[in-house]
């Protein structure tokens, strides 16, 4: 028999890019390919990409340079480019890149096999009728006891910055019962920790989609439904934006033992100048007290959020009042990125700050930021945590998992198994993990 064909592929930025790396790899599978780890040993390479920061479609071409000279010695290899950079620059990429022969987008992936058995170059960069993931297969065992599941796709905010909204397309909620569905899949196939993603996340509202589950299903009442499912022991969710924190959902952060107490909530900036230039629609204040709504309802959850520093006409004083909020907020976790304008974006229109400036403000951020990640942590030493094994450690005997607060923790057990949910009593804090000791 054949030896069956190997697929590599890499992937860029969000989570959801994980997810959909994850179904790509399984849709190829309907053709024969099983996924390789490196790409020399490919006959299909897929380059998933994101279109959040400039110098990820820079990373792309670089990638695909380095990639000419594996073409050339395998003349018979395929090479791909999926994602938000092929949805946005999908001519420029087969303009650029003549050794391409596969660009498709987000929202397109399923037909992947198809273009492939084409032969010739194939670009499919539409936003279809069908839904992608009724024609996806059935998703297989993942490599560990957590898995992504992706519930919303798009977005309807138009931020000044954001590309989202033109790649990935409006806001678009999976049907719950196919969610349901699919988790119990994931469960069955010793997943024990799920994360529901979507661009904005807690704006879902999907239809039941099955006897029992018509009518409007908020994010809430899907992660309480979820809940119910026996063997999943933790839920979580990613990315949400300030203005879809309903009532429901804080309150679901305190009475649903299964949701865990980390939150990512982008902000963006503390400057109610810049939040209204990037249509952010909320203020600075309005955050803060969701932040103390959503404590009250949960006093232990670890708050981590998005910044962009450096925005057109960010003056001294905006960026005063960023540092302010995350003074007000405690972070243990963000991620800050300088601004970079994205080709039809509004934003990418207004003239840009000193670039020397913005990397001293990014500086600025990040030190603060760090340093509130180190006092989270360094509290945690002496609490008990929940920690779900992962894999084993470097160390014999010693496995690694993530705790209730996503945080990473090593643990000394020599009976511990992948996919076990144990105690821990938190030993040490290092710069990005923790140490810690089974509780019997």
């Amino acid at each position: 028999m054949a030896d069956p064909k190997k697929l590599f592929i890499k992937t860029y930025g969000c989570q959801m890019n994980v997810y959909d790396s994850e179904r790509m790899a399984e849709a190829m599978g309907t053709d024969g390919y099983v996924t390789t780890d490196t790409a020399e040993d490919a006959d299909m390479v897929l380059l998933n990409t994101c279109h959040i920061r400039e110098k990820a479609g820079q990373k792309l071409y670089s990638d695909l340079g380095r990639l000419r000279a594996l073409k050339d010695a395998k003349p018979g290899m395929k090479i791909g480019v999926a994602g938000c950079v092929a949805q946005a620059e999908g001519a420029e990429i087969t303009r650029r890149m003549p050794i391409v022969d596969l660009v498709v987008g987000p929202q397109s992936y399923h037909r992947l096999p198809e273009m492939a058995r084409a032969g010739g170059q194939q670009v499919n960069t539409e936003f279809p009728a069908e839904d992608k993931f009724d024609l996806l297969p059935e998703r297989k065992a993942t490599r560990g006891p957590a898995a992504f599941l992706t519930v919303q796709e798009g977005c309807d905010k138009f931020c000044a910055f954001c590309v989202v909204p033109y790649t990935r397309g409006a806001e678009v909620s999976r049907p719950a019962q196919r969610i349901l569905t699919e988790a119990r899949g994931l469960v069955e196939k010793g997943v024990r920790d799920i994360t529901l993603l979507g661009q904005n996340v807690n704006a879902y509202h999907g239809g039941g989609g099955g006897e029992g589950g018509g009518g409007d299903w908020t994010l809430s009442r899907l992660i309480r439904e979820l809940a119910r499912i026996d063997g999943l022991q933790r839920i979580r969710y990613t990315t949400s934006h300030p203005n879809d924190m309903d009532d429901d959902l804080i309150a679901a952060h305190g009475d649903e033992p299964k949701l865990m107490p980390y939150l990512h909530l982008p902000v963006q900036s503390g400057s109610d100048r810049i939040l209204k230039a990037m249509n952010r629609k909320h203020t600075a204040e309005a955050y803060l007290r969701l932040i103390e709504r959503i404590r009250a309802a949960r006093p232990d959850i670890l708050l981590s959020s998005d910044f962009i520093v450096g925005f057109p006409g960010e003056t001294d004083r905006d960026f005063e009042d960023t540092l302010d909020l995350i003074r007000a907020v405690g972070y243990g976790a963000a991620y800050s990125f300088k601004y970079s304008a994205r080709p039809g974006t509004p934003a990418a229109e207004k003239p840009e700050i000193d670039s020397h400036v913005a990397d001293a403000r990014l500086q600025t951020l990040q030190a603060l930021i760090t340093e509130q990640q180190r006092a989270v942590q360094a509290a945690m030493v002496g609490r008990e945590v929940g920690v779900l094994y992962e894999k084993p450690g470097r160390n014999a005997g010693q496995m690694i998992g993530k705790s209730d607060h996503l945080h990473a923790v090593h643990v000394d057990d020599a009976t511990g198994t992948v996919g076990e949910l144990v105690r821990v009593r938190i030993s040490a804090s290092s710069s990005n993990s923790l140490a810690g000791e089974r509780i019997s």
